[in-house]
């Protein structure tokens, strides 16, 4: 009886976990994860991770701190250009928020490349990138966890409001500064004032309606093939599946646009709007009757073809448009 006792004693001795033992190693834990962490965000504003970081730092618990990962495909042979453009942006959101005064341990950036942590993509069954994902302090990621990149652009400040809205932590974006644009628009103001100034005896070009007319014309295309969305938003030029390597010029949705979407919009604006100009010539120009049968025959075919493929890429957006002309 007594040996039996004994042996209950022990094993129960064995088993026994204090809870302010437990406790006091998970905040032990905790710390060193943290240190590590701060560790390595003040070497790189974008920390860069494997599999084995990934699981033992963000997937395993204890954890107090959010950590915003992009997960992308920056090696050559990968050939994406658009994981370039975001790595720039997400580059300057974690730079502006590594330097900020109120930078704390409470988010950390960073980043899984595809050939570094292949694994961590078929854990997440991810087959796209660049592909941005918040993993909260606490539980797991929500849908409103991963960024909706095709529809909002990897613009660092809108990638700033996805990380406010997420993490009620605020980022002003601090770009390095950029002194191209006003190079360039100094350029070409200085090109106008030379043209103006050794034309200065004969400025009748600027009373010319038709120097007017194309550059409002060129104004009207730009602005209605949404470039100025592409400012506002900073959407990709397109879009390549690293899987199977597709590119897509076209933004399947009707809320969203890639950039190469915009110019081929605007070339085929252009197309339709020259067949209106070719036909508004033959109908009231004074030039033989045969030219301008080539220009009434040439100004339909661009209007027929070209707003026919316009069509079809609203078609392509609007899901469930019934309309077409010439091709589906």
């Amino acid at each position: 009886m007594f040996v039996k006792v004994f042996v209950f004693l022990f094993l129960l001795f064995i088993f026994h976990h204090d809870p302010a033992d437990a406790q006091k190693k998970k905040e032990t834990l905790l710390s060193e994860k943290v240190t590590q962490m701060m560790e390595w965000a003040s070497k790189r504003s974008v920390i860069r991770m494997n599999g084995d970081k990934f699981r033992r730092f963000v997937k395993a618990p204890p954890r107090n701190y959010s950590v915003v990962i992009m997960f992308t495909a920056l090696q050559p042979q990968r050939q994406c250009g658009v994981c370039r453009q975001a790595d720039e942006e997400f580059q300057v959101l974690a730079n502006s928020w590594r330097y900020s005064s109120a930078f704390t341990n409470k988010v950390f950036f960073a980043s899984v490349d595809f050939d570094e942590g292949s694994d961590v993509f078929q854990m997440l069954n991810m087959n796209s990138a660049p592909t941005f994902l918040h993993f909260p302090s606490k539980g797991k990621p929500r849908r409103s966890d991963t960024y909706e990149l095709q529809v909002r652009g990897f613009a660092a400040e809108q990638l700033a409001r996805w990380v406010a809205d997420r993490t009620d932590v605020q980022i002003r974006v601090i770009r390095p500064p950029n002194y191209a644009g006003p190079l360039l628009l100094g350029f070409l103001l200085a090109m106008i004032g030379g043209l103006a100034y050794l034309r200065r005896h004969n400025l009748e070009f600027l009373f010319n309606k038709n120097v007017w007319a194309f550059s409002a014309l060129c104004f009207v295309l730009i602005m209605t093939s949404g470039q100025m969305w592409n400012h506002i938003r900073g959407p990709p030029y397109a879009h390549k599946n690293p899987s199977t390597g597709q590119v897509s010029y076209i933004h399947g949705s009707s809320q969203a646009q890639f950039v190469a979407e915009t110019h081929i919009v605007l070339l085929f604006n252009s197309a339709v709007t020259m067949g209106i100009v070719l036909l508004c010539e033959a109908a009231t120009s004074d030039i033989d009757i045969g030219k301008r049968k080539i220009m009434c025959v040439a100004g339909i075919g661009l209007v027929m073809l070209f707003f026919s493929w316009l069509l079809s890429i609203f078609r392509a957006k609007y899901h469930g448009y019934p309309y077409s002309f010439l091709m589906s």
